[in-house]
């Protein structure tokens, strides 16, 4: 052997002993020394590349391993370094080409099959990286950090109980891993277990208290549980350690939207966006908390990149907060498809067969069981269902409200089924032992909603109703219930489901909602003594430049008006007030209403003479309300379901003189009841003939209606045929509804 070749060996045995013991200076300056005079040395070359990856040089440490692999490429050890090397520059599929090359020279190499598992967790390929992680844990079983990831990818499959399991061993060997503490309080968390999750988080930090991922993650739960200052609080220490992390920033700014801190809620949303401009989601996120900002220059400049980038099928927004930002069906359609592909990929198509029951069983789905519009709105229908006919179960998803309105509920079904607790997979059990014939989900993609459980097909006929007002977007939906307005004749393109189309009123109503019976004066609400008073009591997110700009224009027409709205927020009330001195109006002449408990809300109604509605998306109970308190509502016909239920409210209850066809037409019809005294009191002796003699608010008819659609998807699913559209034929006649209380 060459002398030369001697002092390589030794100097290579000297860079192995400094690299083991950590001198990483004095190990690669070993390296360095060899490849100075012998540059194809393969060793060296190899050693030099895992220090460059030591020091986080990735793009130097795939370089130079390649190298080596150009001289010796049987070396599966050079390949495994090359794949780490590529998994840390994002090059995912490269790495995984590298394990495989690896793993072809040496099948049981424990390191390749484990980082292989990597690759294919951040490829999203979970299942096969479940089956890499098995392959690493077969020859070292007390891997601790396969028995982690393979937690992870069991996880994201939705096979909670094998991740707690893979997690507890992790834990049994090494009860101090931080990390797999973390990712078993994920777990606990998705289960609906919140307090045990808490648990672990807090375990993890007693660890290590700069954790930024369990900090992180405990201002999740925390903020899942409404305790939103303990969440902000874990927020902020995990963005002191780690300012830059967009997922946390993004999910501070959820915690301070549900909080209604929206614009410091924005500043979290824009923060996150420059970090990560892809995020999912994000886009949306930033733009709904714009609009309840009413900050419409800067929501203007996001959300034409939005529509750009759902229209694209990116995962840009959530189908909710989208049908505020645009009046498309075909969007709204292809955003809702988009998140059900993203969230809900694997869902099962059918039902398992059950037996025919004497009853038809309803089960009503919701997280709004409580004091919420989806119960004001719904109570009467539940409390009117002809027991002889249909046995009615409710799951409740959400939380224990204590509250009249959830007492009342509970009255109103056969069976009221508390499942706050329960993780998706024991619900979903649950309604196959219930034997659910029709599953009706109250929520939609709206806040509270489990729609995996839908994804799941617990129930053989699965429906929409009422919680999101557009298509879901589902495969796993089979109808979804709309009128003749909000879905007509051609309109069926625009949903993933079959549209049911009721006779009268896609809405139902309660008429016995209370209106309290305290007199209210102008002064008590702080409106002027004199003069006429537009309001529009809906959220500021529906308030748009454009229908502001008509709200202003009438400010300008008829001397003395006010306009009275909702104080949603702090930023939303400052905005409009400077919009409105923008536009040449006293800033003083707009009114903001705070909060209130609905049975005041819709007494201090009367205080007002005309409700003034928003478009693309329409008041929709709110309209309700008005109107069962005597108030006329103005609306404009939108292109899409969002933006036409005002004016499906206002025809079923005998006023289309209200709906507009164009925003003109919605002007000149407000200014003239604004100024026409005769015309405004005509209208109002005609709603209030007609609260009680047309369809709107005859709770009873309108439920009728609800069951022939029931009843007619059964029967067809029983002859064994697919979901087809239908029109309910309405009742022969009208009955007359009860008097409010």
């Amino acid at each position: 052997m060459a002398r030369k070749d001697l002092d390589f060996a030794q100097i290579l045995k000297q860079a192995n002993t400094a690299y083991q013991r950590g001198d990483l200076n004095e190990a690669e300056r070993c390296c360095a020394a060899i490849l100075k005079i012998k540059h194809g040395h393969f060793e060296a070359l190899q050693l030099a590349g895992i220090i460059a990856g030591r020091r986080g040089r990735y793009p130097q440490a795939e370089r130079l391993i390649a190298d080596a692999i150009k001289i010796n490429g049987r070396s599966a050890l050079a390949h495994t370094d090359r794949g780490t090397a590529l998994l840390r520059l994002g090059r995912i599929q490269d790495a995984l080409e590298s394990y495989d090359r690896a793993l072809a020279i040496k099948p049981d190499h424990v390191d390749a099959l484990y980082n292989r598992g990597n690759a294919l967790l951040a490829l999203r390929r979970f299942a096969d990286a479940v089956s890499a992680y098995d392959q690493a844990l077969a020859h070292q079983p007390r891997a601790v950090a396969a028995l982690v990831n393979r937690g992870n990818a069991l996880r994201e499959l939705g096979r909670h109980a094998d991740a707690l399991a893979s997690y507890d061993q992790a834990l049994a060997i090494q009860p101090g891993h931080v990390n797999a503490l973390n990712n078993r309080g994920n777990v606990l968390a998705e289960l609906k277990r919140p307090q045990d999750a808490l648990a672990d988080y807090d375990k993890a930090l007693s660890l290590r208290s700069n954790d930024a991922k369990a900090l992180a993650n405990r201002g999740n739960v925390l903020k899942e549980l409404q305790r939103y200052g303990e969440a902000l609080n874990s927020y902020n220490q995990s963005l002191t350690i780690d300012p830059k992390d967009p997922e946390t920033l993004c999910n501070r700014g959820v915690a301070l939207m549900d909080a209604r801190q929206y614009e410091r809620a924005a500043a979290d949303f824009q923060a996150s966006l420059r970090i990560d401009p892809e995020r999912p989601y994000l886009l949306g996120q930033l733009t709904h908390c714009l609009r309840h900002c009413c900050d419409w220059k800067a929501s203007a400049e996001v959300a034409e990149r939005l529509v750009r980038a759902v229209r694209s099928g990116k995962r840009a927004d959530f189908p909710f907060s989208f049908l505020s930002i645009s009046d498309s069906a075909v969007d709204q359609r292809i955003c809702a498809e988009t998140y059900v592909r993203d969230k809900f990929p694997e869902s099962s198509p059918s039902a398992r067969r059950h037996p025919a029951h004497d009853r038809l069983r309803l089960v009503y789905m919701s997280s709004d069981f409580r004091d919420h519009p989806i119960a004001y709105l719904t109570a009467g229908l539940f409390e009117n269902h002809d027991r002889g006919r249909f046995e009615t179960i409710a799951i409740a998803l959400g939380p224990d409200d204590p509250g009249e309105m959830r007492a009342r509920l509970k009255r109103g079904f056969d069976r009221f089924i508390e499942v706050g607790d329960k993780s998706d997979a024991e619900v979903v059990q649950l309604i196959r032992e219930i034997e659910a014939d029709i599953l009706i989900d109250l929520n939609g993609h709206t806040e509270g909603a489990r729609t995996a459980i839908l994804a799941a097909r617990p129930a053989p006929v699965q429906v929409s109703y009422i919680g999101l007002a557009g298509t879901m977007g589902a495969p796993f939906i089979d109808y979804v219930i709309a009128d003749p307005i909000l879905a007509g004749a051609g309109d069926e393109q625009d949903y993933a489901e079959k549209v049911v189309r009721l006779p009268e009123a896609y809405l139902v109503t309660d008429n016995k909602l209370e209106i309290a019976s305290a007199t209210l004066d102008r002064a008590d609400a702080g409106l002027p003594a004199t003069g006429f008073v537009f309001c529009s009591f809906n959220n500021a997110y529906k308030i748009t430049p454009e229908i502001f700009a008509v709200w202003m224009r009438l400010l300008a027409k008829v001397e003395g008006s006010v306009l009275w709205l909702l104080a949603g927020n702090d930023a939303g009330v400052r905005n409009l007030k400077r919009e409105a001195e923008a536009a040449g109006i006293d800033p003083s002449r707009l009114v903001f209403a705070p909060r209130a408990r609905l049975a005041d809300h819709l007494a201090r109604h009367r205080l007002a003479d005309l409700f003034l509605d928003t478009l693309p998306y329409n008041a929709h109970t709110t309209a309700c309300d008005a109107l069962w308190t005597g108030l006329p509502v103005v609306t404009c016909k939108g292109t899409a379901f969002a933006g036409r239920v005002a004016t499906s409210v206002v025809h079923a209850i005998g006023l289309p003189e209200l709906a507009a066809d164009t925003l003109a037409e919605y002007e000149a019809l407000a200014l003239r009841l604004a100024t026409v005294p005769e015309a405004l009191a005509a209208i109002r002796s005609k709603l209030e003939r007609n609260r009680t003699t047309h369809p709107l608010f005859d709770t009873a008819r309108s439920t009728r209606h609800l069951e022939s659609a029931y009843a007619a998807m059964w029967e067809r699913h029983a002859r064994g045929e697919a979901p087809s559209g239908f029109d309910v034929p309405p009742l022969p006649s009208t009955a007359p509804a009860e008097a409010s209380a």
